[in-house]
C-alpha cells in the first residue's frame, strides 16, 4: 500500500523543538511528510525565525484580543496551506472550536508525563515533573495524544516510559524527558505515515 506524505502544520509558542526535529527528519528523508505552515501566538517566538530560515510559511496569530477571530484565522490558514495534520510544539494556548472541528482527530500534542494522571489545565513543563516526583511514582513517561476541547484528555496514540531514578529532582527528570520528546514525536509521525497508526 502506498501512502501520501503527511502534510503537517505546526503550532509553537516558543522554540518549537519538536517542529525542528520533525523538519530535520523530513529534510533527511527519514519522514515522508511536508512542512506546510508554522503558526505562533508569540511574535518573538524563535520558532518563527526557524521557519523563515527553513523556507516554511509562517504566521503570527495573536489569540488574546479576539480568541474567536484568531480561531477562525488559524483554521483558515491551515486549510489554505493544505495542512492535513497539526502538530503542537510547545503551543501554550487552548484551541478554539473552528480549528478543533475542522481538524478533529488530526491534531497531535506531546505531554511530558503519564496521562491522564499528570495532565489537565496548568499541567505543563516543570509542573508535570514536580507532580510526578511528589507522587512518588517509579515511572514517568511521554505521551502523544489527540487534542480535543479539554486539556490533555484526547486519546493517547503513543506512549514512552521513562523511569524515575533514585535521587531524581524535577529538574533532572525534566531534562531527561525533554531530551526524548522530539525523537519520539518523529518516530510516532513515521508510524502514522507508514500506516501503522491510523488517525480518524
Amino acid at each position: 500500500m502506498i501512502f501520501r506524505p503527511l502534510k503537517i502544520g505546526f503550532l509553537a509558542s516558543g522554540n518549537g523543538s519538536s517542529a525542528r526535529a520533525v523538519v530535520g527528519a523530513i529534510e533527511a528523508g527519514e519522514l515522508a511528510a511536508q512542512a506546510r505552515l508554522l503558526v505562533s501566538n508569540n511574535r518573538s517566538a524563535a520558532a518563527l525565525a526557524f521557519a523563515a530560515e527553513a523556507g516554511i510559511p509562517a504566521l503570527c496569530i495573536a489569540t488574546q484580543a479576539d480568541p474567536d477571530a484568531a480561531d477562525a484565522r488559524l483554521a483558515q490558514a491551515m486549510a489554505d496551506h493544505g495542512v492535513e495534520l497539526i502538530v503542537l510544539s510547545g503551543y501554550l494556548r487552548q484551541l478554539g472550536p473552528r480549528t478543533l472541528g475542522r481538524y478533529a482527530g488530526r491534531i497531535l500534542n506531546i505531554h511530558p508525563g503519564p496521562l491522564p494522571a499528570f495532565g489537565g489545565h496548568g499541567m505543563y513543563g516543570r509542573r508535570v515533573h514536580e507532580a510526578v516526583i511528589a507522587a512518588g511514582v517509579l515511572e514517568s513517561g511521554v505521551c502523544i495524544h489527540l487534542v480535543d476541547e479539554e486539556y490533555d484528555r484526547g486519546p493517547v496514540i503513543a506512549r514512552m516510559s521513562v523511569p524515575v531514578e533514585p535521587g531524581d529532582t524535577p529538574e533532572s527528570l525534566e531534562a531527561r524527558v525533554t531530551s526524548l520528546e522530539p525523537g519520539f514525536f518523529v518516530e510516532t509521525l513515521c508510524r502514522i505515515a507508514e500506516g501503522e497508526i491510523v488517525l480518524g
